[in-house]
């Protein structure tokens, strides 16, 4: 069996589960907005390479269930011809809707994990007292007190299984549609996001096992470094995707833009807005906080030397 993943094409009911797997798969490796980001900044902040994994299962978990969902949707969509629909879920508005949605998330989240609440507030006697300068003098300790709840990566893996790319361009649009019944329309989908799960399982381990090999740090200090990165990605992360989504939304072409590479992979191929987001909030956002959070922890949470 010659298997292409680049242009697949259904081959059965049997092999199409097998290739929706080995897309899964691929899609958990490649630098993809939808799961990177947000796996890398719940995993880091579980601290652990259990709750690591575990965090990656779950928030894949939510993203299998909405992507079986979606394909039996979409297999009901073009038994009755609901072409409305399925223009709808392939446009820069739905994609763009769903970045935003994905930041907002993103962006409580990371408000939880920093300052112990989900959205932002002042309390307004502190403010007509004139103590506000006082009230907001906290030290660094004071925050990222929370850890990240995993019922949180479940819930942004629901909805970031709505993101709509090549991956989806071909679950829905190739494999779906050809599946005997409707019965078994959903499998494509669950297999993929089964493939996708493996890999997201296994980074998020790789993710927390990271925060435990810092060394000369105390216990604590690793706890504040796993939430001073895990909030700062959602935060700022969050803000960077809810940017993106609404930039979308205003200027559909902004969807268009893309970088083309010779490499017949998805999500290495064409190099767009989703690629840059992945480098922008994992690596830049990633990459400060991490460099923040070393010498705020060097700082004060040292292990005496022998």
């Amino acid at each position: 069996m010659d298997i292409n993943l680049f242009n697949p094409i259904y081959e059965g009911v049997y092999i199409t589960l097998f290739l929706s797997y080995l897309l899964g798969i691929i899609h958990g490796i490649t630098p993809d907005e939808h799961t990177w980001p947000i796996t890398f900044s719940y995993a880091v902040g579980s601290g652990s390479t259990k709750k690591g994994a575990e965090v990656g299962a779950i928030f894949s978990l939510g993203f299998t269930l909405q992507r079986a969902l979606m394909s039996e949707l979409v297999f009901f969509a073009f038994i009755f011809g609901l072409a409305t629909f399925r223009n709808f879920i392939s446009s820069p508005l739905f994609f763009g809707i769903v970045y935003a949605i994905v930041g907002a998330v993103m962006y409580i989240a990371g408000h939880y994990v920093k300052y112990g609440s989900f959205y932002p507030h002042v309390e307004v006697d502190k403010l007509i007292s004139g103590r506000l300068k006082g009230k907001f003098r906290h030290k660094d300790e004071d925050f990222y007190t929370r850890d990240v709840k995993t019922w949180m990566a479940f819930i942004h893996g629901l909805i970031a299984g709505f993101g709509f790319g090549a991956f989806a361009l071909i679950i829905y649009f190739v494999f779906v549609p050809n599946m005997p019944n409707a019965y078994v329309a959903f499998l494509p989908g669950l297999m993929f996001g089964l493939g996708t799960m493996t890999m997201q399982f296994t980074f998020g381990a790789l993710f927390g096992t990271w925060i435990k090999k810092i060394k000369r740090i105390s216990l604590k200090g690793l706890q504040f470094i796993a939430r001073y990165i895990s909030s700062s990605v959602l935060l700022y992360g969050g803000l960077v995707f809810l940017v993106a989504g609404i930039l979308i939304i205003i200027f559909p072409q902004v969807i268009t833009f893309g970088v083309i590479t010779p490499l017949q992979i998805h999500n290495l191929h064409d190099l767009g807005i989703g690629f840059f987001i992945v480098i922008s909030v994992v690596v830049g956002i990633g990459f400060v906080s991490y460099s923040r959070a070393i010498r705020i922890a060097s700082a004060k949470y040292s292990l005496p030397s022998k």
